[in-house]
This record gives structure tokens, sequence and C-alpha cells, in this order.
């Protein structure tokens, strides 16, 4: 966010006109002149020299002393000097802690190394020499926006990650937006493969964006967004001015057939195997539909509680746990069915369970060869689940179930 509030100069406003001079003071001033006129010599270097003791080098604090509700990005932070270079810059928080930063190369300017944090004081102190060794020094005093008066977004996925070709990015802010064409206009996605990324709203505080169609393999998807300064909702503000880079890796895409208790997996459009698997059971039927692997455990702790259906089930050492929906559907390893259970019944609470291991140690088991060869983002597609109904677009990143016209629209 750029600052808000500043310190006023103290000068008078501008375009003021000066008050006119008594007779008295002109008199005298036309004395002064005659005196000085009849002065001999100087032929007009009696002008005063400045002080050899006063640095010529000008220092610019971003933001000015005294400043409130300052941005936290690394571009409202800052300092510039003019007819000289910084012998020393620092920038420290509230209770002490030193803040790194980066000067040019020429040592003219000067940026922090990372985002600030909200609502801490911070004391800039800049210090320059000009070219006759005389040093200048300015210091700001500053406050950061406050958590109350500003907004994040947290994203999918992590910058520098290799993921599957049904990645979607998203962003869930921190409070809810308003003004949601100022915010989808400050994202900017390009990707090598030549695919246009279109956003859309899930409720207020979820933006995500996708292609028409799955990621491009081996394709690189950059994204820069600027919220800083955007006033997201009233007395709201954004405070982040970032990028991040993803590649899109080969292409899986493993299909489930509920009907035979099986998942095909293939690659780049070949089968590489064929798993037994075992889907809900009737009265917990698993989601049809296309589903995004969004997190991946290679051990978690699963309670039916947690998930609405009582003391069903208290699993602490659940193996090669992967993340289909934010509600609970799971693609996981499955130690405690025997197995024959596996393509031959469906038995689960809605997650489809792998044979595996106690602890997950075989790695030639079917869980842990899935789990091995899965990335974030690898696509999972559901079939003939009786009662399962199509799995919601915004539970999980599974927004391709929402068709395109209704996506672009949204």
């Amino acid at each position: 966010m750029r600052t808000t509030s500043t310190v006023k100069g103290r000068t008078g406003p501008k375009g003021a006109r000066r008050p006119r001079a008594t007779p008295l003071l002109a008199l005298c001033a036309s004395a002064a002149l005659a005196l000085a006129g009849c002065s001999s010599g100087g032929g007009g270097k009696d002008a005063p020299s400045p002080s050899p003791t006063v640095s010529k080098a000008q220092i610019t604090t971003r933001p000015q002393d005294g400043a409130d509700h300052v941005g936290i990005g690394v571009k409202d932070v800052g300092a510039s000097v003019t007819r000289g270079t910084f012998t020393s810059v620092t920038l420290t928080a509230q209770g002490g802690q030193a803040i790194p930063g980066d000067l040019d190369a020429a040592r003219r300017t000067w940026r922090p190394a990372a985002n600030l944090t909200r609502g801490t004081a911070y004391v800039l102190t800049a210090q320059a020499k000009d070219a006759d060794g005389r040093s200048a020094t300015r210091i700001a005093h500053f406050t950061t926006v406050s958590p109350s008066n500003s907004a994040v977004a947290f994203y999918t996925p992590e910058d520098a990650s290799t993921v599957g070709v049904g990645m979607e990015v998203s962003f869930k802010f921190d409070k809810p937006v308003t003004d949601r064409g100022a915010a989808e206009s400050a994202v900017r996605i390009t990707s090598t493969g030549g695919q246009q990324a279109v956003g859309h709203w899930f409720g207020a505080q979820r933006l995500d964006f996708r292609p028409q169609e799955f990621w491009r393999p081996g394709s690189r998807v950059t994204v820069s967004f600027d919220f800083d300064g955007i006033e997201l909702a009233k007395g709201i503000y954004g405070v982040q001015d970032k990028s991040f880079s993803f590649t899109v890796g080969r292409e899986q895409i493993s299909t489930v057939d509920a009907a035979t208790q099986e998942m095909t997996v293939q690659q780049n459009g070949a089968v590489l195997r064929k798993l037994p698997v075992s889907t809900g059971q009737p009265q917990y039927a698993t989601y049809n539909g296309t589903m995004v692997i969004s997190e991946q455990d290679r051990q978690t702790k699963m309670n039916s509680t947690t998930v609405g259906l009582g003391d069903e089930y208290n699993i602490p050492d659940v193996p090669h746990a992967q993340r289909l929906t934010n509600s609970g559907t799971f693609i996981h390893g499955n130690y405690w069915a025997s197995p024959s259970t596996f393509g031959g019944a469906a038995t689960s609470h809605g997650c489809i369970g792998l044979q595996d291991t106690q602890g997950g140690g075989d790695p030639q088991s079917p869980a842990a060869w899935f789990y091995a060869n899965s990335l974030l983002g690898d696509v999972v597609i559901v079939r003939n689940s009786t009662g399962g109904g199509t799995v919601a677009p915004d539970n999980g990143l599974n927004g391709w179930n929402l068709p395109w016209p209704a996506w672009t629209a949204g």
C-alpha cells in the first residue's frame, strides 16, 4: 500500500502571497542598497559562500518521517540519495530487530529485502556523504498498516514447484473482497504453452484461475499480482506485490471406476498401471467428477468426528494420504482391510483406498507406488459411484467440474 499520510512541510501553501513591505522597511532597504553601491572592490563577489560543513548530499526516504498506514511491500519503503552516496542505511522494527536490505551498485538507492510486518513501528536511518566527504543523515519514523485495515491473500501453488496438469492458481483472502474487478485485474498469468487463465470467484474471499483445458505438459506458468494499495473493500487495502512461477510436469490422469473398483493410471495418454481400489460404501458414496490432488502426507491421522461422521473411525497413522476435497476425500493407503477388499468391495466412508502396509514402509504396495508417482495438481476422475453425486467445484481445487461458460461468467 502506498503511504496514506505524510508530514507536511513548514512552508506556506503553494501560491500564497508574501505580505507587502512597509514604507519604512522599503526605505531601509533602499539605504542599504545605496551603501552597498558605494563600497569598493568585489565586483559581485560579496555573496556569502556555502558553509564548508554542510553536505551537498540530498537524502529522500520513503515514507517520510511520521507516516502512518504505510504498506508492507518492498516498494513502499526505501531511501535514495542525490549528489552523494550512501554510507549506511538501517531499518529497525520496534523491539530492535534489524531488517535486512539491499543497496544498488551505485550506493544511491536502498530497499528492504523482504516485506515488512503489518501494524509495526519502524525507524529508517539513512546516512550518506557527498563528493567532498561531508556527511548527511535523515531519519524516518513510520508505522505500517494495521491488520484490521488491510487484507492479504494466501496462494497456491508454491513458487518454483512442479505440478500436475490440473493445478489451479487459487487466492484466498483473509477478508471479504467487494471490489472483485479491481482484485482480479491486479493478477497477470502467462504460460509458455500459450494458454489463457481466467478467474472465477467462489464467494467473496476466494479467486481461482485456470485455462479452459488442462495445462499443457512441460509449460512454465508465471503469476504476478499487485494488490498493494488497492482498496479491496471499504477501508481495507491490499498490501502484496509478488510474482511466482511453477512448471507443469507430465500429464497424469487416473480414472477410478467405482463399478469395477479399479483405477487406471495414465501418463501422457498411455496406461501406466491398473490398481485395485475400494471406494465409498453406499451410504458414504465417493464423489463422482474430476478432482485434483491438493495435499500430500506420507502419514496422517483420520478421525470421523472431524467430518461429521461421529465415532465411525479413528486411525492415527493413515499412510500415503493425498487430499482430493476440502471436505475430507482422500486417496490413501489402507492396511487394516483384507487384501481381497481391494478390487472387490466398496467399504470406505467416501475415500479411495489402496492396499498398503502399516507405516507405509513397503515401496511395492499399490498405495506407495501411486504416492511416489503423483504430483500436487494431478487429476483423479471418479465415475459410476452410485449415489455419490458430482463434487462441488469449490470443494478443493476442483473447478474443472464447472463448465467453461459458467466459469468465465463468474
